[in-house]
């Protein structure tokens, strides 16, 4: 059974309003492989994150091509605040308390089986160097035990709107080209290793990205959105690690003082 279909008034709302947003910014969407989300039955999107509105880039291209809603797995920190948190409520959206991910999972794997389609961040965070990181088994795990495909989705050009670590200003958002590309499903069987399989989904993320990069209609050359393997000036791999690894330092001095 899928229930993406019925009526939901906020989810609705939320919709209208990111259209007209990237409409406002006049974003050039170009959108490969999206016949591969299927019409109706679960599925996991496990997508890129090179920047913060990739969960809405994503969902805006699902809907324009088949009306389909995505439930989006958030921290529960997120919920917590008051606005927020109603409006993800009102989505259908799945908390995920860091210290107790049973409940969060079980809710998944629900959701999935109930026909949903489930956004995952498999690299479980930003990446500042806007290259693939490695991998959470999660997003194979849920869709191994739900019995459903994986679908890696790959976003170019989000992190121009809005990423981490980096000022984006007004006007630079304007006319930006975001690029999509769904790749095939990746089936899973029940027995299967969840790392091997995480890696297989890791290779074929990397390739949609590879591509994406190279079809690119704008040159990266010394800009700050490209990755320094391709002639940017985004951090390293190594550099944006070490920049998470000081943050979370940083985070777990002050609450250890708090």
């Amino acid at each position: 059974m899928t229930r993406g279909r019925s009526s939901e008034p906020i989810y609705s709302t939320a919709i209208i309003v990111g259209r007209g947003l990237f409409g406002f910014w006049g974003l050039k969407r170009r959108v490969r492989g999206v016949e591969h989300v299927p019409g109706t039955g679960g599925a996991v999107l496990a997508m890129t994150h090179f920047g913060y509105l990739d969960f809405a880039l994503v969902e805006w291209v699902t809907w324009l091509a088949n009306r389909r809603r995505i439930r989006f797995m958030a921290k529960q920190g997120a919920f917590d605040k008051p606005i927020v948190g109603r409006l993800l409520r009102g989505m259908r959206h799945i908390a995920v308390d860091m210290t107790a991910g049973a409940a969060a999972y079980a809710k998944a794997v629900d959701a999935l089986r109930q026909g949903e389609l489930l956004g995952v961040f498999p690299e479980a965070g930003v990446s500042s160097s806007f290259t693939v990181r490695g991998l959470k088994t999660g997003a194979v795990r849920l869709a191994a035990e739900a019995g459903v495909p994986v679908i890696p989705v790959a976003v170019w050009g989000g992190q121009r709107l809005l990423t981490k670590r980096h000022r984006v200003g007004f006007f630079e958002r304007f006319g930006v080209p975001v690029t999509f590309a769904f790749g095939s499903p990746v089936q899973l069987s029940a027995d299967e290793d969840p790392k091997v399989a995480t890696e297989r989904l890791r290779t074929s993320l990397q390739g949609l990205v590879d591509r994406l990069q190279r079809e690119y209609p704008v040159d990266g050359t010394g800009a700050w959105w490209q990755p320094r393997s391709l002639g940017g000036t985004a951090p390293t791999p190594e550099e944006a690690a070490e920049a998470d690894a000081a943050r979370d330092r940083a985070r777990a001095a002050r609450e250890a003082t708090s």
